[in-house]
C-alpha cells in the first residue's frame, strides 16, 4: 500500500514566483522601500533651503547702506574737521633742529590729513636741506605729521678759504661750515693735470675719495688727516706721524682696509705702507 509519501511524489510542485522587473515578487509582490522625503516637509533640506537667496529688497536695503557707509567715510576723511592736520614733528635731527626741518617740511595747516602728499613732502625737505639723505613721511591719526629724518655723515672735508665743505660717502657735498668737525679728514683733489678727470669727473673722484673713507674703521680713521686723489687708480692716505698709504682706486676697499688695520699693528715703526693690492701688502721705512 502506497504511503502518503509516495502519493504525492506524484504530485507537481508549486512554481515559485520570480521577482518582476518593478522588484515585486509575484503577484502579491513585495512592498516598495519608502523614500525620504526632502525639502521643507521634512528630512534631508533642499539646495534652496540651504542657500537662501536674499530677496530684491534686502539686496536694496544692503546696497543703500553700502553706498552710505562709503559716502560717511570720504566725508570724515576729506570734508569733516575731525581728521585735520593741526601739527608737525621731527625726530631724528643731529646738526640740523626740529624747527628747521618743520620749517622746510611747509606742511599745510588746516587740511585734511588724508590728502598730505608725503613724496611731495620729502622731496621738498632733501632740496631745502641738503643735509638730509632721507626721511619718512607718516600720518599719525588723527592730526600730526611725522618726519624721521636721517642726516648725511661726513667723511670729508674740501677747505675753501677759511670754510669747510663736508662730503659724505657718496661724494655728495652737503653743507658748508666754519668749524672743521673733529676726526674728519681733509680731500684733497690733485686732479687737475690728471685723464681720470676728463674721463671720471670730479663727482665720481670725490665718491671714490668717500668710499676709501668710509671703509676704514674708526680706529684708523682718526688717524687719516688728509685722503689725496690723484686719479682714479691712485689714491693716497695721509696718516699722522708723516706716515703715507697707498692705497690705489677705491675697488676693494673692505679688503684693503682690514690689510691697513693688521699691517699698522704689526709695523708700529714703518712709515710707507701699500695696500693697493691687498693680498700682498708691502711695507717700508722706519
Amino acid at each position: 500500500m502506497a504511503g502518503p509519501t509516495t502519493a504525492r511524489r506524484g504530485e507537481k510542485k508549486p512554481a515559485r514566483s520570480r521577482p518582476s522587473a518593478s522588484g515585486r515578487s509575484g503577484s502579491g509582490g513585495g512592498t516598495k522601500k519608502p523614500k525620504k522625503a526632502s525639502g521643507p516637509g521634512g528630512g534631508r533640506p533642499g539646495l534652496r533651503d540651504r542657500f537662501r537667496v536674499p530677496s530684491r529688497r534686502t539686496l536694496i536695503i544692503t546696497l543703500v547702506g553700502a553706498v552710505l557707509l562709503a559716502g560717511f567715510g570720504v566725508w570724515a576723511l576729506y570734508g569733516s574737521t575731525w581728521l585735520r592736520t593741526e601739527q608737525v614733528k621731527a625726530t631724528g635731527t643731529k646738526v640740523l633742529t626740529a624747527d628747521e626741518v618743520v620749517r622746510a617740511a611747509a606742511v599745510p595747516m588746516n587740511t585734511p590729513l588724508a590728502s598730505v602728499d608725503k613724496k611731495a613732502i620729502a622731496r621738498r625737505l632733501r632740496a631745502e636741506l641738503p643735509r638730509i639723505k632721507s626721511v619718512q613721511v607718516r600720518r599719525s591719526w588723527p592730526h600730526t605729521v611725522s618726519l624721521k629724518v636721517t642726516e648725511r655723515q661726513p667723511e670729508l672735508l674740501i677747505q675753501t678759504g677759511g670754510k669747510f665743505v663736508e662730503v659724505d660717502a657718496e661724494g655728495m657735498r652737503f653743507a658748508t661750515v666754519t668749524a672743521a668737525p673733529k676726526g674728519v679728514p681733509l680731500l684733497e683733489m690733485a686732479v687737475r693735470d690728471s685723464p681720470s678727470l676728463r674721463r671720471f669727473g670730479a663727482d665720481r673722484l670725490r665718491r671714490a675719495a668717500g668710499t676709501v673713507a668710509a671703509a676704514l674703521p674708526k680706529a684708523v680713521h682718526q688717524d687719516v688727516r688728509a685722503v689725496e686723489v690723484r686719479s682714479y687708480d691712485a689714491i693716497t692716505l695721509k696718516l699722522t706721524g708723516g706716515r703715507t698709504v697707498v692705497w690705489g682706486s677705491a675697488e676693494r676697499s673692505t679688503a684693503k682696509a682690514k690689510v691697513l688695520t693688521a699691517v699698522l699693528k704689526a709695523a708700529r715703526d714703518a712709515r710707507h705702507f701699500d695696500v693697493s693690492v691687498p693680498t700682498a701688502p708691502a711695507v717700508s721705512g722706519s
